[in-house]
């Protein structure tokens, strides 16, 4: 059974490292397979950092072992499960930090994106109130995002296809921030969105894939506003408001405050799309831009 796909392993022209650690992910796979005494159950899936292999543990119990792509983000996951101990949130059985490698409780694959936006909002606001606990801490700290967005911002400003004055408000949100005694202290998903939640058996949705940071719950919202984009269709300023006030409410958090994150982090992905691609993404950038607009009127 090929336990790495090869649409996974297409990843490799993103660069020497992916290519590097691609070539080695098979083996690592094995490995972890045989160390930790495993039966693979399935074919594995993928998505874009991480390969998702169904297996069996030593005594039975259906799992996924999920292995992913060495990065920042993903550094603290199996601390992130850790804290929560399965409370909303997909069980850690055991992790290998160090190969980025987690064992985890198996979920159905059913996801909230066929589910109506607005009651996927509110599920995803209760989580919120739940997930949001003190950070621990070894996690990097939002204060410190903030302010590396407020340079890069500046730096970037006048390349940046957006309008100045949205790159100011911008960067004066991320200087604000940066400097907040409440940016940091709460354990955040910063990811969660309708993909990051599936369907399970202790509880009727939990959530995944997180990449926790030491912050400021009104961080959450934005994922939330620019998925499933296309479903706005003529009407994006109420859909926008309907989402965002559905999260606010159902999570009782600040409205200002969790506006000014959503326009700050919206920027930050015009500022990462045109450095990350020589050819940036036109119609993206043009949705980020409308999303800063609707979420402000």
């Amino acid at each position: 059974m090929t336990l790495v796909p090869d649409s996974f392993l297409a990843l490799a022209a993103l660069g020497p490292s992916w290519a590097a650690w691609l070539d080695e992910l098979p083996a690592l796979v094995r490995d972890l397979v045989e160390e930790w005494s495993l039966t693979v159950d399935g074919p594995t899936a993928h998505g874009n950092c991480a390969v998702v292999v169904p297996v069996r543990t030593s005594d039975g119990e259906a799992a996924v072992l999920k292995v992913g792509w060495p990065h920042w983000e993903a550094e603290h996951e199996a601390l992130a499960l850790q804290v929560w101990g399965g409370r909303g949130a997909v069980r850690l059985l055991r992790a290998d930090p160090k190969r980025f490698a987690l064992l985890l409780e198996r979920l159905d694959p059913a996801d909230l994106t066929e589910m109506w936006d607005v009651q996927a909002c509110e599920i995803v606001g209760g989580f919120y109130r739940r997930l949001h606990v003190a950070a621990p801490p070894q996690l990097r700290t939002l204060s410190q995002q903030a302010a590396r967005w407020a340079d890069e911002l500046g730096e970037r400003s006048r390349r940046l296809p957006v309008p100045p004055r949205m790159v100011e408000q911008a960067r004066s949100i991320a200087r604000d921030f940066a400097r907040d005694e409440e940016t940091d202290g709460t354990l955040i998903h910063t990811d969660l969105h309708y993909e990051n939640v599936l369907r399970g058996d202790r509880e009727e949705w939990l959530v995944i894939d997180p990449k926790p940071l030491s912050g400021d719950p009104h961080y959450e919202l934005a994922p939330m506003l620019w998925n499933r984009f296309d479903e706005y269709a003529g009407r994006i300023r109420d859909g926008v408001r309907d989402r965002f006030f559905a999260l606010v409410d159902a999570a009782e958090l600040d409205e200002d405050r969790a506006r000014a994150w959503v326009v700050l982090r919206l920027m930050v992905n015009i500022k990462d799309e045109v450095e990350d691609n020589q050819t940036p993404d036109k119609d993206w950038i043009t949705e980020m831009i409308s999303l800063t607009k609707a979420v402000q009127e």
